[in-house]
């Protein structure tokens, strides 16, 4: 059943409507009367409830009408019509129009509660298949895949695969670009969980008052423009995972509001005075180092400590730069496959100045200039010459050789290398473990290019 449903009740005989109303909200459900279906319709149309019981014979617009505009306006509409024992015929002539079934009146309120729950079972089952078809959808062509064969990264998807399986909340730091989302992703499909809504929020793009209203909802008239209640996102991911991205943006007065729904697992929509209990399993993400944020005052520390129940930091990809060929490539054939081209092979020069960059937009950065590297180069092989000349001759962009470096240019690549490795130790204090791990590199690979640097 549809969490907190909203049901719709058609019906011109008073006794009838406010005996089902009462019986309804016993049940838990909110009830939006009609006394006829012109009314009905309206309401419909305003309040998209998640089902409507409509009686069929009602003067001016009868049931089989309002069935009709209702369909018309929403083909996945489930109703429920209610009708004298002598024209159960036009019940069944309704329901090949589209209605979800008819029960005879008087009522048996048993049978009433069966099929609204069987009907709002079978809305819910809908509208998650539904989600779940954009989500995979948005997957597929947008999100891509984790692609990775670094030690740093294989370690945090062990970790990430394990805490998967728990309800804890899971806070990730890293920047912008280095695939958070990806993770969030990630932890759902391997829970419990992943038959229900994956929600994400990016916090950092909507106003204090938007984010209200996103993530809690509303009811209609709470403020100027609410011309219809809005279900938050806290109950569209009942059962579910709900990602909030770059939470260190959120004001201190929706931090409040978020460090209750942690402790009590109860929402208000805004102008409602009615608690409504939710079940979400939070996954949250920034990309500033938070426990900074406390320090600064600008993040409440009661709130960082309820999040920070399981920690994941997402190293930069310039710290994990064997991880870049199999981006580029992953990326190459993604792109010529959109474009409907041969996927084309990458000189070796080219891929190398690829990896010296140290690629401030982390993996975001890589797909787009991946993708403009297919788009404008037209041959068989992509060459430096379609390497980006801000790429090219970008300051600071040394790391570890790759294989296959071009000969001309590898005095100039060692040197870089070598420049690398010593700010990397100095950065790592000394610590040589330290330090592999920051350049993507096992330990013995770095004495051996301590060795051969002469480095101590």
């Amino acid at each position: 059943m549809s969490l907190h449903a909203t049901i719709l009740l058609v019906d011109d005989d008073k006794h009838t409507r406010e005996g089902l109303r009462t019986f309804l909200e016993g049940l838990g459900f909110d009830v939006i009367p009609a006394d006829n279906g012109e009314a009905g319709l309206e309401a419909y149309l305003h309040e998209k409830p998640d089902l409507v019981l409509a009686d069929i014979r009602m003067p001016g617009m009868d049931g089989t009408v309002l069935l009709e505009k209702i369909k018309a306006a929403d083909p996945q509409a489930k109703v429920i019509l209610l009708t004298a024992y002598g024209s159960v015929e036009d019940a069944v002539r309704a329901m090949k129009n589209g209605a979800f079934y008819y029960l005879t009146k008087p009522v048996n309120l048993e049978e009433l509660e069966f099929l609204v729950n069987k009907a709002l079972a079978s809305r819910h089952l809908e509208v998650e298949n539904q989600e779940l078809k954009q989500a995979l959808f948005k997957e597929k062509f947008y999100a891509g895949e984790i692609i990775f064969q670094s030690s740093r990264m294989k370690e945090i998807l062990k970790t990430v695969d394990k805490v998967a399986q728990s309800n804890a909340t899971v806070l990730i730091e890293g920047e912008s670009g280095t695939g958070k989302e990806l993770i969030a992703h990630r932890i759902h499909q391997l829970s419990s969980r992943k038959n229900f809504p994956f929600v994400p929020v990016h916090c950092a793009a909507l106003s204090e008052t938007l984010l209200t209203s996103e993530l809690f909802g509303h009811e209609k008239g709470a403020f100027t423009g609410a011309a219809e209640r809005k279900i938050g996102r806290f109950e569209r991911a009942h059962q579910g995972t709900l990602f909030l991205d770059e939470i260190g943006e959120i004001t201190k007065e929706t931090q409040v509001k978020l460090l209750r729904v942690l402790q009590d697992g109860v929402i208000e929509r805004v102008g409602g005075t009615k608690p409504l209990k939710v079940d979400v399993r939070l996954v949250l993400a920034t990309n500033k180092h938070l426990l900074h944020e406390v320090h600064a005052g600008n993040f409440r520390e009661d709130l960082y400590y309820r999040i920070n129940v399981i920690y994941l930091t997402i190293p930069p990809l310039r710290e994990r730069k064997e991880d870049i060929p199999l981006l580029v490539d992953y990326f190459i054939r993604q792109y010529s496959h959109a474009n409907g081209r041969t996927a084309p092979q990458i000189a070796s020069e080219a891929l190398n100045a690829l990896v010296r960059y140290d690629w401030p937009g982390n993996v975001r950065e890589v797909k787009n200039i991946v993708e403009r590297m297919i788009v404008l180069g037209g041959g068989s092989k992509l060459t430096l010459e379609n390497v980006p000349e801000d790429i090219l001759h970008t300051r600071g962009s040394a790391s570890v050789r790759m294989p296959g470096a071009a000969a001309a240019d590898t005095g100039r690549i060692d040197l870089m290398e070598r420049e690398l490795i010593e700010r990397t130790l100095t950065e790592a204090g000394g610590n040589k473990s330290k330090a592999a791990q920051r350049l993507g590199i096992s330990r013995r690979t770095l004495y051996r290019k301590l060795d051969e640097y002469k480095l101590s």
